[in-house]
């Protein structure tokens, strides 16, 4: 007997081998766009968080500067940081920041400590996970 590949004078086993997998595209379809979403909105999360931390980081070093003009106070650093924050993000992530001296390499500079939640879903999250610090050069 010559040898012959499956299904192929009659074609019965070719229509039984779709109609085993009828339906299938739609399932795959389901499968893959949840994947592809659930990846698209961690990527839109991790943007946000950094976009949060960013923002931080910059008011903190805003008010750092800020605070050492001649004129100003570290209390004055503590208010610029938490109204450029309030004004970029939300106030809720300006209540805690707190200014301190210190010293780097033989230099005084006001550090302003900014702790904030890291958002882990939108804008919510544990509360003062995330810590960023901004310094300046003191003159006094």
């Amino acid at each position: 007997m010559p040898f012959r590949s499956r299904g192929a004078g009659d074609g019965s086993c070719m229509s039984a081998g779709r109609g085993d997998e009828r339906g299938s595209a739609v399932v795959d379809f389901v499968l893959v766009g949840g994947l592809l979403t659930v990846f698209f909105l961690a990527v839109i999360q991790l943007a946000l968080v950094l976009h949060v931390r960013n923002t931080l980081i910059d008011a903190a070093s805003s008010g750092a500067r800020y605070g050492t003009l001649a004129d100003r106070t570290p209390a004055d650093a503590r208010e610029r940081t938490a109204d450029l924050i309030g004004t970029a993000l939300n106030a809720d992530f300006a209540r805690d920041v707190s200014t301190s001296e210190a010293g780097f390499q033989g230099i005084r500079t006001l550090e302003v400590t900014v702790r904030a939640p890291l958002p882990v879903i939108g804008l919510i999250g544990p509360v003062g996970a995330l810590e960023v610090r901004g310094h300046a050069a003191s003159s006094r």
